[in-house]
């Protein structure tokens, strides 16, 4: 019966504290870094016992789930005996003891769950295994086991008995399982077996904690697992059964075998020698807090001993009986010795840190060895003096099989596991193919690889060396072509139980395969040489090692021992014996920074003596530094001036222009069109982060930018960022900084990842969580830089800054903050784009083609010039390869190398060229006969440099780049070269430069003199600080550094000398680093060497295969593509830049598409461009003019884009940033001079030359099978690796997403990746939101930034214009109307400082007819009594549908009060709008209201939708929950918390635009708002406004227009109010004291703003005012407390206008008309009404209503409210469109009205819009005498419709005791009667008087009603009709049409 033991014993007294998984891992290394001396193991452990557990050090796998348990159990229990289960008897327990599952006798917890995270002891020597209890099958328990006793991973050679610890309670010495048991309380029923029972190896995880690692491989495993084919993720431990050739991604311990069919030989030494660098990154997982087995047994056998012969072959290869119980683990045993070969190199980087396969320099014995080789089998002694003899290490690549012990020299020899890895990879089917068919298609066989290597190393040429990828491709290839049919048959099946199907190629035998080795290697001239053995590898090996010493393998680079026999799986190695390929197979282990510190070594021991004395003896006249010393001393006083004759004079100008140079060329800071196009693509997916559902950025809650770019620890980056970001101007632009910037300013925006990163860091998130309004961008440059996990930089070794990147960006306060947007920029993206990458593939934006199918998208005079041009310019039709190497160099360092084979390649390579460069020197000096003594392109690279000054009046010269990787070395070169050039006196010609990345520029005093007076620079403490300033310095710039951190370089670099860059770094990544450095914008202006046609084919540029303008003109040395445009050639310069990519073809920078955008820069540049470049000729003088002028509309538009970037800096000194930038534009005839003498403009306008090692240019120039560059397929960087071997290769047709997805799906972080632990089951989890990568060439740009770095500066700038934008509305901005009409009084009301209407003074104001509001600027005017209208033509101002499009609106900032619709959601309002933190919508109930209204003869039923948090301000009967009524507060309540008046606002078509968010505007207080809305659009608004009230109208009204929902609000409110008054009068309370206010407030009311007036002039009419934005609920609140409030009406304000003057608000009250925005007395107004039918003007009629009833209007002047245009809903969203077709067809509201009975086309338009639609714009039609007549205007009874507004109408009310004009002294010209009822009556009519030919217009329901009308009144006493003048409106009879009828005053 299973039991659940989580309710157990509670007992945690007595445990250690938890150690930080950082501590442990820390002290486990640094313990192992201590331990130098062996201590050797006890001899038991010689014979029997593996050294290796294969455990994996990662997180626990999915292997056992509880089938494949159960299964294991059965069998175990089954084989362990035939006999039948014996009956056991558990021993009782002590008294007292625990007894509880779980727990033991002590009573601690054992349960893995409850102690995973405690710290745990751990002897040496012990394991922590998990114990299953039959009594707990859900749990573990943590048990101490002494690891002899526990099995190899083949199930082998455990120690019978047992020895084990109880981590509880500490007890120790168990030396029986029994014993253990019963301790443990594992209480079973049968004998105790630790086979049954230890089931599980536990690990530590990343996060430290201890979890369920691989199953204990107990005997017979190995059988379990050949059943389980080929399916290795599953069944291992670690998920990485495809990782190409890398084993173990540098962790500490080995990958299990990914291939568990694999024989169990091969299975044995599936831990091989797994080399990790002292310094490189150990795994995540600890072992059980301790160091792993490997650790322990590495640091117990650092130094090899040799195996006594005595021992011989071992026969007896049983364990023993038991253990000898006073043996101890630790004692030592001097006479036996355990053998190892050591290689604490990194073998899993095949070509990463450092290259292609492995190497063991002989200083690292004393660095951690994490995995010592094991071998099995007799020993093999290395011979002494082997590198002696031999001038070079032998590798060792252990194949297939048992790999037997090596001893004795083993210091000269290196093993690698590296090619065991890659073929048990290989045989390892990918998950790609398992689909088509389980095990039934075979893997690649043991023999068929172990062929096909040997195939490959016979065709590869002397000077080649092998690549591991370009193995893992011909196994895939091959397996692919014999398993072809297999495939297609698979994909055509159906997925069940498939048929063997024999293959097509005849499998290899394993006797077959040496005679078909030995065949192979047959022709290739014994540089592959085979050897068969019969027994094992070891008689092979030593045959090897015998034939080395002999001297008979000299020719022979590869050694291939092969042992096969037929009953058994073959055994094989290959070893590297030629010197070149072994050297550079040893370097390539060693990591950087150990690449550094060998470097050093050999430096500071003096190693390198030897080579200088050898030097010395070359030069037959003696020591060059005697020579040098001679010369010097000849030469001394009488140096000849003509070297530097010219380097000191000025510049001078004369008025010919004869002798001036002008190669310094202003280009103004301006943006390009790329950069623009790149900007906005970061900005539209910015924009698509906000706009997606998951809520992850809310730009609308940002009111500005700030920003920080990290870039990595180089001084010259540091400072070359910090020039742009002056430059750009970007900091006064986003409002971050104030005029006059400083430098300190400035620097607060750049941080360097240095030691001090952290405090910068700090500041800035701590700004970011002060500032939640202000978004911050972390820009981080050059993203490929350091990569390094933070876990993994606790290293002692490494340096300061490794892992800063991770463990600032990636921390969690950066992941979680709302609002920080991490924007990655790199060259080289490949790192980031991993399986576990945190960047979404979404969030990728890569850098447009500049060119699609021909047509040029950007309008743009440069053209990029990057690698794949390069490249180019090495195929044939080139004149000048721009890439080369020096076979001359390349063979002195090889014969070098063959002589000093201690010493490493680098020291030896960099000592040759220092001696190349120094003898070239001499030779340019006069010292001919030094000529011989270097090659020619040093000396050609010396001369130009030497003589370039000499070409140009001004001096300007040339740079030569020579990049030497490692800083020692650097340092070397410096010295000796500038010691070479004192000697030569060339300390005037050019400068040596030493680039350290940690350091800033340091030149001599006279050089800053020139430079100054080249860039024009007044300032006495100007010092170059970047690279940038050193354009036209004649130099040589000796660039150090691993890799370049983005430093640019000028446009007078000539040269970029690489030979010295670390060539067994085969990375892609470095290697497009190194030659981005010469990446170049090209600019087609001039035309500058003779054209040579370019061969290539044009291709797609969006393509892999294209280079970045392959199809554009590009400018060699003598050679441009086919258009052969002119060209000039300008130095890219952008900050990120000093890497390359291998762009198109090499694959690196691919570029796509973007749409055409034809941009350019503002427009008087263009024009300058335009007249530069008229200015400009060529050689042959031809004026050449830009192929792009773009459009004026587009120059205008850009105008406002780039002005940000045209920052003039205004200050008389220099500023901090200063540069060449004010210099002068080149002349017209200086031009042609410069261009022919001044050697730096030549350097210009080509791109440089790049020296390469052979090797590299070898990669770099050879294609793979799809037509890519080899580099391409290079493994991308030193931290990731390859998913699987069974990978295809990179097209060459990939765009830049397709080449990202590639990396994604088949690269994964190596644990010492920043990105290693960010996994997650469900894939999409593990991107961050906000995180962005741009990805961009490589390239280096100067004053302006055409790179990476102005395009995201240029992003910062959009963003924020943006972001402004978001927080600015367009608000109406118009005067007044109709203000000459107002009558202009005297006399005042009340004084301008009132804040309240006098209501005794307001009583005696007249009222204004006159209508102000300027939407009804095309409304009838309105005639009050005689007046003098302006007869001026009030024409029709506007069409219809220009009424919202033209009126005047203006931008405004959004105040702290604006009312916001569905977009804006801070956390201020989050609850308010009913967002709760799950996002679930509030619930909401509907309830039904009903009451009778006499008037529409019915009952209406309205229906409420209230939220649960809105219902208290509702009362519900007791019983059923009825909705009674709406609270309504007392007149006399006082609070300042909340608002008396309920809010209602009517909306159509406006569920995401309406401005329904009061929140800010009512200022947090307490408010009642109902949106009332249409019935069909109630599930879209509550959708939107789930915290909102809704009032949903009948649906009846669902065509109706605003005057019905105006009507009904009003309704409901009065019958509201009558309910309040019997509800609250049963409470004591008076009827007249309940609040009678409700406000109506329209749907775009954004802000509100108040006038302040001041009267405290000195005369009592002086005043002054100010308007300020206040909120709503101020306004509102004052309004309540006006005194005798009760007796107003209706009170509004005015609407906000710029241009208000003064005579406006002096009287601060009018009687008047109010809109938009009112308080409405329901009490008061119970008897007017709204017109429900009205769609247009129904506040006109009703404010004319209410003050007819004499009623008071009040409208307070010093308020007013802002409108927000809203382009959707309202009124337009009513369409008048034909009811017969649905096509939309325009109909002019000529057609709105009809004959009756007629075939009129009818439309599906509500009657009454029909009507009021016609009358505006056709009203003349039936008042002909009333147009443009204002003094005699149309009488409109008891209505205001408007008739146009060249038609006057004069309002009269039929109502007894009514208001009205007097009449008395007007002439009417017109009558309209619109649906008069009984009020009207005949003698009403006759006191009017009407013009002769006046018109009059009946309007009723139906043509019956009509009739009657005109009966009722008498009409035809005074009107004649005719039956031809009765109308319709357009409407089918069942739509109801209004009838009218016309008739004329007789």
């Amino acid at each position: 019966m299973l039991r659940d033991g989580r309710g157990m014993g509670n007992s945690y007294a007595g445990q250690l504290k938890t150690t930080r998984f950082e501590e442990v891992l820390h002290n486990s290394i640094e313990a192992s870094l201590r331990s130098n001396t062996l201590v050797p193991r006890p001899i038991f452990s010689q014979l029997y016992l593996e050294a290796e557990q294969q455990l994996s050090s990662l997180e626990a796998g999915s292997r056992a789930d509880n089938e494949e348990e159960e299964e294991e159990e059965e069998e175990e229990e089954g084989s362990e005996s035939s006999s039948p289960p014996v009956s056991y008897q558990v021993k009782p327990p002590p008294e007292g003891c625990c007894t509880t599952d779980g727990f033991c006798q002590a009573g601690k917890d054992l349960r893995l769950v409850s102690i995973s995270n405690e710290h745990i002891e751990v002897p040496s020597g012990f394991l922590l295994v998990g114990a299953k209890s039959p009594n707990l099958p859900d749990h573990l328990l943590v048990c101490a086991v002494d690891k002899r006793f526990l099995p190899d991973d083949n199930g082998r050679n455990a120690l019978l008995g047992f020895s084990g610890n109880c981590v509880g309670c500490g007890k120790k010495g168990f030396c029986y399982f029994t014993e253990f048991s019963n301790h443990i309380n594992l209480k079973l029923t049968t004998q105790p077996k630790k086979q049954k029972h230890l089931k599980y190896y536990l690990v530590r995880n990343a996060q430290g904690a201890l979890t369920k690692g691989s199953v204990i491989c107990w005997k017979g495993a190995e059988f379990r697992g050949r059943q389980s084919s080929t399916s290795t993720c599953s069944s291992t431990l670690f998920q990485l059964p495809e990782s190409s050739g890398l084993s173990g991604s540098t962790s500490s311990e080995p990958l299990p075998p990914a291939n568990p069919s694999a024989p169990a030989g091969t299975q044995q030494t599936a831990a091989a020698v797994d080399h990790t660098p002292s310094t490189a990154s150990f795994s995540s997982a600890v072992y059980n807090g301790k160091e792993s087995p490997k650790k322990q047994l590495m640091k117990n056998n650092l130094s090899a001993l040799t195996r006594p012969s005595v021992l011989g072959t071992l026969t007896n290869s049983g364990p023993p009986k038991k253990r000898h119980k006073g043996w101890s683990p630790e004692s030592p045993s001097s006479s036996e010795t355990w053998n190892l070969q050591l290689n604490p190199q990194a073998s899993n980087r095949i070509k990463n840190d450092g290259g292609s396969l492995s190497s063991l320099p002989h200083s690292a014995l004393v660095g951690p060895a994490s995995s010592p080789m094991v071998g099995s089998g007799e020993p093999v002694s290395v011979p002494d003096n082997l590198l002696k003899i031999c001038k070079a290490k032998p590798v060792i690549f252990k194949g297939h099989g048992n790999f037997p012990y090596l001893c004795g020299n083993i210091n000269d020899v290196i093993v690698s596991p590296l090619l065991y890895t890659c073929y048990r990879n290989s045989q390892s089917l990918s998950r790609a193919y398992e689909q088509y068919g389980a095990s039934t298609i075979q893997p690649i066989s043991e023999e068929m690889q172990l062929l096909l290597t040997v195939y490959y190393l016979v065709q590869l040429a002397a000077d080649q060396v092998p690549l591991i990828e370009d193995l893992e491709q011909i196994f895939m290839r091959s397996w692919r072509e014999s398993h072809l049919s297999e495939i297609r048959q698979y994909q055509q099946a159906v997925p069940q139980a498939f048929p063997q199907v024999p293959s097509q190629i005849t499998p290899v035998t394993s006797a077959q395969l040496p005679w078909l080795a030995g065949l192979a290697a047959s022709s290739c001239n014994d540089s592959v040489h085979i050897i068969e053995c019969s027994y094992s590898l070891a008689e092979g090996l030593s045959e090897m090692f015998k034939l080395l010493i002999e001297g008979k393998l000299m020719k022979t680079n590869y050694v291939v021992i092969i042992c096969a026999s037929r009953n058994r799986a073959i055994d094989s190695c290959i070893v590297i014996t030629g010197k070149y390929q072994a050297r550079i197979l040893s370097e390539s282990m060693l990591s950087p920074s150990d690449y550094q510190k060998e470097v050093n070594y050999q430096l500071v021991t003096g190693k390198v003596e030897t080579l200088g004395s050898f030097f010395s003896t070359l030069c037959p006249e003696g020591d060059i530094d005697l020579l040098l010393e001679k010369f010097y001393q000849e030469n001394q006083g009488h140096i000849s001036s003509s070297l530097s004759a010219s380097v000191n004079k000025p510049t001078a100008v004369n008025g010919a222009g004869t002798a001036v140079c002008t190669s310094y060329e202003i280009e103004r800071h301006q943006v390009r069109p790329f950069q623009l196009a790149v900007a906005q693509k970061l900005l539209s997916h910015i924009c698509s982060i906000a706009d997606s559902s998951t809520q992850n950025l809310d730009l609308g809650s940002f009111e500005k930018i700030d920003f920080l770019i990290c870039v990595p620890p180089s001084e010259v980056t540091y400072q070359q960022t910090l020039f742009h970001l002056w430059h750009s101007g970007i900091l006064l632009e986003l409002g971050l900084e104030k005029e006059h910037l400083t430098k300190q300013r400035v620097e607060q925006y750049v941080m360097k990842l240095d030691a001090e990163a952290q405090i910068k860091f700090k500041i800035f998130l701590q700004n970011s969580i002060q500032n939640p309004h202000t978004l911050f961008v972390l820009i981080h440059d050059h993203a490929h830089w350091d990569l390094m996990s933070a876990m993994h930089s606790l290293y002692p070794q490494t340096e300061l800054s490794t892992g800063l990147v991770d463990r600032l960006l990636n921390c969690r306060e950066v992941k979680e903050a709302p609002n920080i947007v991490t924007l990655h920029v790199t060259s080289f993206p490949y790192a980031l784009q991993t399986q576990h990458t945190h960047i979404s593939p979404y969030n990728e934006i890569h850098w447009p083609s500049s060119y699609s199918n021909g047509v040029d998208l950007y309008h743009e005079n440069k053209k990029y010039f990057g690698l794949s041009e390069f490249i180019e310019s090495t195929l044939s039709g080139h004149s000048i390869p721009l890439l080369r190497y020096d076979s001359s160099f390349e063979a002195m360092v090889m014969a070098l190398g063959k002589r000093f084979p201690r010493l490493h390649s680098a020291v030896i390579r960099t000592f040759v060229l220092i001696q190349h460069y120094s003898a070239a020197m001499m030779a340019v000096c006069g010292l001919s006969q030094m000529k011989n003594y270097t090659s020619v392109e040093t000396l050609e690279i010396t001369q130009n440099l030497i003589n370039s000054s000499r070409q140009c009046p001004s001096g300007h010269g040339l740079m030569v780049v020579l990049r030497i990787p490692c800083i020692p070395l650097a340092a070397v070169a410096y010295e000796r070269l500038y010691n070479v050039r004192e000697r030569l006196a060339l300390e005037d010609n050019f400068e040596i430069i030493l680039g350290n990345p940690n350091s800033g520029i340091t030149i001599g005093k006279h050089f800053v003199e020139q430079l100054k007076i080249w860039q024009k620079i007044e300032d006495v403490d100007w010092r170059p600080q970047t690279y940038l300033d050193l354009e036209g310095l004649p130099c040589i710039l000796i660039f150090s550094g691993m890799d370049p951190q983005g430093e640019s370089l000028p446009r007078s670099l000539r040269y970029c000398d690489l030979r010295l860059i670390n060539s067994s770094s085969l990375v892609r990544t470095s290697l497009e680093q190194e030659l981005g450095l010469a990446a170049y914008f090209v600019s087609s202006e001039i035309h500058t060497e003779k054209a040579v046609v370019n061969d290539v084919l044009e291709s797609d540029p969006e393509k892999l295969s294209s280079t970045d303008n392959e199809d554009e003109e590009i400018a060699t040395e003598g050679s441009t593509s086919e258009k052969r445009s002119p060209m000039k050639r300008e130095r890219s310069r952008s900050h990120d830049s000093a890497s390359s990519s291998l762009s198109s073809k090499a694959s690196t920078f691919c570029t796509e598409s973007s749409p055409p955008q034809a941009l350019s820069n503002s427009t008087e540049e263009t024009t300058n461009n335009y007249e530069r470049q008229k200015q400009k000729v060529d050689k042959g003088a031809q004026t050449t003019i830009s192929k792009h002028l773009p459009p004026v509309t587009e120059q205008l538009d850009m105008k406002q884009n780039i002005k940000s970037t045209q920052v003039s800096i205004t200050s008389s000194s220099s500023p901090p940033f200063s540069s060449s930038s004010s210099s002068s534009a080149p002349t017209h005839n200086s031009f042609i001079l410069q261009t022919s003498q001044c050697s730096m403009t030549k350097a210009s306008k080509q791109p440089p030359i790049v020296f390469l090692p052979k090797l590299v240019y070898d990669i770099i120039t050879s294609t793979d099978s799809s037509g890519l560059p080899k580099s391409s397929s290079l493994l991308p960087y030193h931290s990731v690796m390859w998913a699987s071997s069974f990978r295809p290769l990179m097209s060459k047709m990939m765009t830049c997403t397709e080449q990202s997805l590639y990396y994604r799906q088949w690269t994964v972080p190596k644990p010492i990746h920043m990105d290693y632990n960010n996994r997650n089951e469900g894939r999409m989890d593990t991107f961050h939101p906000r995180r962005l990568l741009l990805s961009g060439p490589p390239q280096v740009c100067k004053k302006n930034k055409i790179g990476k770095t102005g395009a995201y500066l240029q992003f910062l700038s959009i963003l924020s214009r943006m972001l402004i934008r978001l927080t600015e509305v367009d608000v109406y901005d118009e005067e007044e109307i109709n203000i000459s009409i107002k009558e202009e009084s005297d006399h005042y009301y009340h004084q301008p400082g009132d804040m309240w209407p006098d209501l005794e003074s307001f009583k005696k104001m007249p009222f204004d007819y006159t209508i102000h509001d300027p939407k009804y600027e095309d409304a009838s005017l309105i005639c009050s009594k005689l007046q003098t209208i302006n007869t001026e033509d009030r024409s029709m101002s506007r069409r219809q549908e220009d009424m919202y499009t033209c009126r005047q609106t203006t931008r405004m900032r959004l105040s702290k009060y604006a009312a916001y619709n569905t977009y804006h959601h801070c956390e201020q309002c989050h609850q308010y709008m009913g967002f709760n933190p799950r996002y679930q919508i509030y619930e909401s109930t509907l309830h039904a209201f009903a009451f009778s209204y006499s008037m529409l003869g019915e009952e209406i039923q309205l229906h409420f939708i209230i939220p649960k948090s809105k219902e208290h301000h509702f009362v519900f009967s007791q019983p059923g929950r009825q909705l009674e009524s709406m609270r309504l507060p007392l007149v006399t309540d006082k609070s300042e918390d909340y608002i008396k008046s309920p809010t209602f606002t009517p909306t159509t078509g406006r569920h995401e635009h309406g401005l329904f968010n009061l929140y800010h505007a009512m200022d947090g207080a307490s408010h009642l708002h109902v949106l009332v809305v249409k019935e069909y659009e109630m599930a879209i608004y509550k959708k939107y406004w789930p915290n909102h009230i809704m009032l949903v109208l009948p649906s009846i009204f669902n065509s109706a227009g605003v005057g019905a929902a105006h009507f009904l609000i009003k309704e409901l409110s009065y019958h509201n109010l009558e309910l309040e008054r019997n509800r609250q009068e049963e409470l004591g309370i008076k009827p007249q004291d309940i609040w009678p206010f409700i406000v109506i407030s329209d749907d775009s009311c954004v802000m509100w703003n108040a006038v302040e007036v001041d009267c405290s002039g000195d005369r009592k009419s002086d005043y002054t005012w100010t308007e300020r934005n206040v909120s709503l609920k101020q306004i509102l609140q004052h309004i309540e407390g006006t005194p005798n409030v009760t007796h107003y009406a209706l009170i509004g304000m005015r609407k906000w206008s710029s241009k208000t003057n003064s005579a406006e608000i002096k009287e601060p009250f009018s009687c008047c008309h109010v809109h938009d925005f009112l308080m409405l007395n329901v009490d008061l107004t119970q008897n007017v009404q709204y017109n429900q039918n009205r769609f247009t003007c129904d506040d006109v009629d009703f404010n004319l209503r209410v003050h007819s009833a004499g009623l008071l209007i009040c409208r307070f002047n010093h308020f007013n409210v802002m409108k927000k245009q809203i382009a959707v809903g309202g009124q337009r969203s009513f369409h008048i469109k034909s009811k017969v077709s649905d096509t939309p067809v325009s109909i002019s509201p000529a057609q709105y009205i009809c004959a009756p009975d007629s075939k009129h086309t009818f439309l599906a338009a509500p009657a009454q819009l029909l009507l009021e639609k016609y009358l505006q714009y056709h009203s003349h039609r039936f008042f002909p005498l009333s147009l443009k007549n204002y003094s005699h205007p149309v009488l409109s009874v008891d209505c205001y419709l408007n008739l146009g507004p060249q038609i006057a109408v004069c309002y009269v009310s039929s109502r007894p005791h009514s208001l009205n004009i007097s009449s008395s002294g007007l002439t009417f010209s017109g009558l309209l009667l619109y649906l008069c009822d009984s009020f009207v009556v005949a003698n009403f009519l006759k006191k009017f008087h009407f013009l002769k030919g006046a018109t009059l217009c009946v309007i009723c329901q139906d043509r019956n009603s009509l009739r009657q009308t005109v009966v009722r009144l008498e009409l035809e006493d005074e009107w004649q009709f005719r039956l031809r003048d009765e109308f319709q409106t357009a409407n089918a009879k069942e739509d109801r049409p209004l009838f009218f009828l016309t008739g004329r005053h007789i």
